[in-house]
């Protein structure tokens, strides 16, 4: 059902939902414990082949191969709603340059309209970017997210059973349209860096994250006992839990912190992340945790320089703007203040 990794991230297998009522309880009690007192752990069993993970790797890299001129074309910064290229050292994470490039996509959604009255996070619904030079990242890309935002809700569900909850608890926040954001990520090796930070500590913002990694590792996760490695596993995901599972549980689950560090010279990594969150006008539940767990739960993690809010648009405007300065001075400069 479960097992270690080499360096004790457990491991999971997701097909133990299904093999019987005992394994089935012994799954959610793994579930329960893994992600209150760590918050990561790799996840087999997901039910997507060999495959289909290899196609949008393969296809990613093509992305990245793509002439720099026809990646800058479909550069973040012409989007207000954050779809479209970063080149590495561009993003910033903790008022530092993350070294990756990047390409970010989400649900194909036409623009709300503009009104006066509109909240400002309205603005982040809208098209994705496309290459026209590579016709098939579309369909991948969109292909993969769909899939995985099929994997992310048989575990989001799980995790209502584990926090012995209704298991359709937070269908309200994310069936009609959840936040399904996509990104294909290259790291360059040191020598093309001016630091190691290929992304900086951060968590996660929503419900939670599926990160397929190659095979290089890079992925490190913050612990009591410092930082360890999570280095790839072939055939499975890392899954995390996001600030908006944290706050649903008032503190019980755990959202941690994790970094990437850049690869060696003459190396580089490639990753595809898909974050599931609630849908931009929902607001967090705060659940009725039973007595046994809530006398456990301590509260969501406070940093009074990353303020968390139960508004779900409200929190993904803010991480987007501290991220994109770019897209906030071009497409947000009414909201100066707001980053």
């Amino acid at each position: 059902m479960s097992q270690a990794s080499p360096l004790n991230l457990p491991l999971l297998d997701l097909r133990e939902l299904n093999a019987g009522p005992e394994r089935r309880a012994a799954f959610i009690a793994t579930l329960r414990a893994t992600a209150r007192d760590i918050g990561f752990f790799y996840l087999s069993g997901h039910g997507l082949d060999t495959a289909q993970l290899s196609e949008v790797q393969t296809t990613a890299r093509a992305f990245f191969a793509l002439p720099e001129a026809e990646k800058l074309a479909l550069s973040m910064v012409h989007s207000p709603h954050f779809r479209g290229y970063t080149p590495a050292g561009s993003e910033i994470t903790r008022q530092q340059a993350d070294w990756r490039e990047q390409f970010d996509i989400g649900a194909e959604r036409e623009a709300l309209p503009a009104a006066d009255d509109a909240p400002p996070w309205a603005r982040l619904q809208g098209p994705n970017q496309w290459p026209a030079s590579l016709p098939a990242l579309q369909p991948v890309l969109l292909g993969w997210q769909d899939a995985l935002t099929g994997v992310s809700i048989r575990l989001l569900r799980a995790f209502a059973e584990a926090l012995q909850q209704p298991a359709d608890i937070f269908d309200d926040a994310f069936v009609s349209a959840p936040i399904q954001h996509l990104k294909i990520i290259r790291y360059p090796g040191l020598e093309h860096t001016a630091s190691d930070q290929g992304v900086g500590a951060h968590k996660d913002s929503g419900f939670l994250t599926l990160l397929l990694q190659d095979s290089v590792g890079g992925l490190q996760v913050e612990t009591a006992a410092g930082w360890i490695d999570a280095p790839p596993v072939p055939g499975t995901f890392i899954v995390n839990i996001g600030e908006s599972l944290e706050l649903a549980s008032n503190g019980y689950l755990r959202a941690t912190v994790h970094r990437v560090q850049s690869p060696a010279a003459g190396r580089e990594r490639l990753s595809v992340a898909f974050f599931l969150g609630p849908r931009l006008d929902a607001s967090v539940p705060l659940l009725a945790l039973p007595p046994a767990l809530a006398s456990e739960a301590t509260g969501p993690a406070t940093d009074p320089d990353n303020p968390l809010f139960y508004e779900v648009g409200f929190n993904m405007l803010k991480g987007r703007l501290r991220s994109h300065p770019d897209v906030a001075r071009r497409h947000y400069h009414d909201l100066a203040d707001a980053a």
